[in-house]
């Protein structure tokens, strides 16, 4: 019976993996109407509550938020395979793009993605909507949530993120008494992945400035970065460009560009934006497209090992901490902020669209069809792609 659960959930993992466009907000809506909605792997709150840790962590926050579900389901094994087959589709798609790019026209790929981007926007609402109806119960998470908006809104840095969760989580810790006592147990934290992470991360410093390989160097610039930066692969771009474009010149401006748009539109992850990265990088070795496809699997490896080593970290003991009433106060908090941030984000990705009617048009009807619950994503985000393409 688990074996079989399990297979249906790798199945489900697929089917994201290969339709859920639009991001980290876009990709909670979608795990909320699929996992939650549907399938009923978790409630609203339990994902809500992994988002929210993910989000403290640096990293990509869809891939640890899913791979977190995969823990819990069916323990390392199937957060492994949970990772894999999220990752795969768009890591194919964006290392095919790099062996490709000099084919690809930056004017044809915003003409394919120009329906793309305000359907995106209507998962995001729908998601904000869903998320604020399912955990926003008191005034006090109110007015967490709509401060945490306003200043999401107002201050886009990526540091803010963390901040907020936790103050918010510690705004609502004092009312820890009204809380129901549970038996508590003595952390057991296990140290392994997180002593896996550090020393990968000296490790490969160390052998990239003694060998001067490429592939290594690659690998911890992707490391490196993906161990340092909160927010998601939005604002993993300004680094990679002034990084690798600017500063070590692996690929033109316009490759960026052409890649920073293809990524938007591919369903996943955006952090696969690496593999594009890594396989163009490989060009100045000469060693064809073999080179080019380790460097495509170096940038992905390098992007998402670190944050799966930290969510690995701390959702092993996460169930046993959230017992103290201390922590379980707290997730009101975090709950609260986590809406604020996805109501944030609503606005935030319309204003770069053009105020047009067909635009607002589409965002709205994607929330309406979303509350419908008769027309899967894949089919709204597919007609968005296909229209692109005629239109």
């Amino acid at each position: 019976m688990k074996r079989g659960r399990n297979l249906i959930f790798l199945k489900d993992v697929a089917a994201l993996g290969l339709t859920a466009f639009g991001g980290p907000q876009a990709h909670m809506a979608m795990m909320l109407r699929l996992l939650v909605d549907k399938r009923r792997y978790l409630t609203a709150a339990d994902l809500l509550e992994i988002t929210a840790l993910c989000q403290i962590l640096p990293g990509p926050t869809s891939t640890q938020t899913i791979t977190a579900i995969g823990f819990r389901l069916g323990g390392p094994n199937l957060a492994y395979l949970t990772l894999l087959v999220w990752m795969l589709p768009s890591v194919c798609f964006m290392t095919a793009a790099g062996l490709t790019i000099s084919y690809l026209d930056k004017d044809q790929v915003a003409r394919l993605v120009q329906f793309v981007q305000p359907v995106a926007i209507g998962f995001v609402a729908y998601s904000a909507y869903k998320i604020s109806e399912k955990v926003i119960h008191t005034k006090t998470s109110v007015g967490i949530m709509v401060v945490s908006a306003l200043l999401v809104y107002r201050f886009q840095l990526p540091w803010l993120m963390p901040i907020l969760l936790l103050a918010g989580g510690s705004l609502t810790t004092f009312r820890y008494q009204k809380m129901p006592r549970e038996q508590t147990i003595p952390l057991q934290i296990e140290w392994s992945n997180f002593l896996l992470w550090l020393g990968v991360f000296v490790s490969a410093a160390l052998l990239g400035s003694y060998t001067k390989l490429l592939p290594v160097r690659l690998f911890e610039n992707f490391y490196r970065n993906g161990s340092l930066v909160f927010g998601g692969g939005q604002v993993l771009a300004p680094l990679f460009y002034t990084e690798f474009v600017e500063f070590k010149h692996y690929l033109t401006n316009k490759e960026f560009l052409s890649g920073l748009g293809l990524v938007q539109a591919m369903p996943g992850p955006n952090f696969s934006f690496a593999s594009y990265i890594g396989a163009l990088a490989m060009r100045q070795t000469g060693s064809g497209m073999s080179g080019q496809l380790l460097g495509a699997m170096v940038g992905a490896a390098g992007i998402f090992m670190p944050g799966t080593l930290l969510i690995f970290f701390l959702i092993r003991f996460w169930d046993q901490l959230k017992r103290y009433r201390v922590i379980k106060a707290s997730l009101e908090g975090i709950n609260a902020v986590s809406a604020g941030l996805v109501c944030a984000a609503t606005f935030l990705l319309y204003h770069p669209l053009p105020e047009t009617p067909v635009n607002l048009g589409l965002i709205v009807v994607t929330f309406l069809l979303l509350l419908w619950e008769r027309v899967p994503s894949y089919v709204i985000v597919g007609t968005a792609l296909l229209a692109g393409a005629i239109f």
